[in-house]
C-alpha cells in the first residue's frame, strides 16, 4: 500500500509538546486534532511511503512495539478525514486484531471540528473573548 498526504502545503501544523498535533485546514475551515500514535503516522507521511516504512518510522519515533496493524490503523482514521490518500491494497487486519495486538502504545485518534464547532465550543468553556472570529488558538506552517 502507497500513502501519501493530502493538500499538505495548505495546512497549518502546530506540533505540541506531548507529540499530539493539531492541524488547521483554512481551506475547508476545519480543525484536526491528532494524539500522538495519529501524530507519528502522520509525520511518516511527510512524502509518498508504504504501510511497513510508516510502522518503522512510528517504531522509532513512537515506540518499537508499534506493529503494521496499528499503523494501518492510523493511516485509516489520517485517510478518513481526508488528510492522507492511499493506494493499492490493505492487509487483512481487522479492527479487533489492532486492539489486541496494543500493547503499551495508544491507540490512534484523530478528531475534527469545523472552526465554526470549534468556536462555538471554545464560548461555551468561557476561553477567548466571545466578539472574535477567529480561534483561540494559533498555528504555524510546517511541512
Amino acid at each position: 500500500m502507497q500513502v501519501e498526504r493530502t493538500n499538505a502545503d495548505d495546512l497549518l501544523v502546530d506540533k505540541l509538546p506531548d507529540g499530539s498535533k493539531v492541524i488547521v485546514d483554512p481551506k475547508n475551515e476545519t480543525v484536526f486534532a491528532l494524539n500522538a500514535t495519529a501524530g507519528a503516522a502522520w509525520d511518516a507521511c511527510s512524502g509518498p511511503t508504504t504501510l511497513s516504512k510508516v510502522a518503522e518510522d512510528m517504531q522509532r519515533s513512537l515506540d518499537p512495539s508499534v506493529t503494521e496493524e496499528l499503523a494501518l490503523e492510523s493511516i485509516l482514521q489520517l485517510q478518513e478525514k481526508n488528510l492522507v490518500t492511499t493506494s493499492g491494497s490493505f492487509s487483512n487486519a481487522t479492527r479487533r486484531q489492532v486492539f489486541a495486538t496494543l500493547g503499551a502504545v495508544a491507540l490512534p485518534l484523530v478528531v475534527s471540528l469545523t472552526m465554526a464547532e470549534q468556536r462555538a465550543h471554545a464560548q461555551s468553556a468561557g476561553s477567548g473573548d466571545r466578539a472574535t472570529t477567529t480561534p483561540v488558538f494559533t498555528t504555524t506552517r510546517r511541512p
